[in-house]
């Protein structure tokens, strides 16, 4: 494009010479319209040629002002661009207005809704598990689990809580089931061990007490405990039920409100936390978690990664047809932006800043020569053109008035 832009310039230059030595032998009057529109063409070519080449160097090397200004004002020129950038671009309304109209959720749920796009993404967030799970030295899991679980179960109190836990839990008769299997396993268990009584009741007996004497009282004390069993098992009222319920929302509000059971349950915290196999927990529980996560995200058929495509394929569906869902997207989507925008807009201007200013002005001005100048040469042909068209009215007019 130089070499055209600099053969129109030559044309120009040729023409000229040869009609003004046309003129010279007395030529038609028509030759200096001729010639008047070829010097304003060398002329439009010149400043053209000047004005293209003092953007990027000086032209013919001279130390003329205002030349090779991408060079001598690229700090400025990236200076200028990244609060461009910042004003126009990243301005609250422009990125609004442009979240609103591209209408993103929608496009995302058509989008996942598609099968082979939840399968794209189910398979790409499994990759990203496997590396991320694979990365993470256990020492450090573990030591972050210990920060944030067992640190954290050290420093509350578990009297209070528990206490509420269990209080809601016995108002809503939710341990009646407990308790009838502790009856079950107790019935159950005088009925099958009868002479697990008979030796208690032998043990216990006097040493002058005849041995049939201690018989019958060990029959009598089981036909008794039988007996006693099997209602408490079978009477929802029996009054040992109603004890043990008694005793289980006053223990519940102990837990609560009385100090002395308050401190037991904090000695018994720590007595559980500082036992050896409480603090191997942690590291036994990640690493049981990171072969679970592992295998489940390596295995297409697992049950991790089918109710991952399942959710997206449901999310899909339902961006695509429930409009209140769509609104609250767009409404975490655009909150997320404006974040951006408002607490990071100056960094992506300075980002854009910094860059410029890092490269080398001789190297950006080619670089950029390169991306621009095929259309500034351009300028040089027009100005030939339209400095010939100019200059050729021009010695019409003068022609004409004078």
């Amino acid at each position: 494009m130089k070499v055209v832009a600099l053969c129109f310039l030559l044309g120009a230059t040729l023409i000229f010479a040869v009609a003004r030595w046309q003129e010279a032998l007395g030529a038609p009057g028509w030759v200096g319209y001729v010639r008047a529109a070829a010097e304003a063409g060398m002329v439009g070519a010149l400043a053209d040629w000047f004005a293209v080449t003092a953007l990027f160097r000086r032209p013919l090397g001279l130390p003329i002002p205002h030349t090779a200004i991408i060079p001598t004002r690229k700090d400025d020129l990236g200076r200028n661009l990244g609060n461009f950038v910042e004003s126009n671009f990243l301005s609250e309304d422009v990125v609004r207005d442009k979240l609103r109209r591209v209408g993103f959720s929608a496009r995302l749920g058509e989008w996942l809704a598609q099968p082979e796009h939840a399968d794209r993404v189910t398979a790409e967030a499994s990759t990203i598990v496997r590396g991320a799970v694979a990365v993470l030295r256990d020492e450090d899991v573990q030591a972050v689990l210990e920060q944030a679980v067992v640190r954290k179960l050290t420093d509350r109190e578990w009297g209070p809580p528990l206490g509420r836990l269990l209080g809601q839990l016995f108002a809503d008769g939710t341990h009646h089931r407990l308790v009838d299997l502790l009856c079950d396993r107790a019935h159950e268990w005088v009925r099958d061990h009868p002479d697990a009584v008979s030796k208690l009741v032998s043990d216990r007996a006097p040493s002058w007490s005849p041995k049939f004497m201690d018989s019958m009282l060990a029959e009598r004390v089981n036909k008794e405990l039988l007996k006693f069993t099997a209602k408490v098992q079978s009477d929802p009222e029996h009054p040992m039920r109603q004890a043990i319920d008694r005793f289980l929302t006053e223990f519940a509000d102990d837990l609560r409100n009385d100090p002395a059971t308050m401190a037991r349950a904090e000695q018994v915290k720590q007595q559980v936390l500082a036992h050896p196999d409480a603090q191997r927990l942690t590291g036994s529980a990640w690493g049981a978690a990171k072969k679970m996560l592992l295998a489940a995200a390596e295995d297409p058929s697992s049950e991790l990664r089918q109710r991952m495509r399942d959710g997206l394929l449901k999310l899909g569906d339902r961006l695509v047809s429930d409009p209140a869902l769509r609104a609250k997207a767009e409404g975490w989507l655009e909150g997320a932006a404006m974040y951006v925008v408002i607490n990071y807009r100056n960094e992506i201007g300075g980002l854009i800043t910094e860059t410029v200013q890092r490269w080398d002005a001789e190297e950006a001005s080619r670089k950029i020569e390169l991306q621009v100048g095929r259309d500034l040469q351009f300028i040089r042909i027009n100005g030939t053109v339209v400095g010939a068209l100019a200059g050729l009215l021009i010695h019409t007019v003068s022609q004409i008035l004078l």
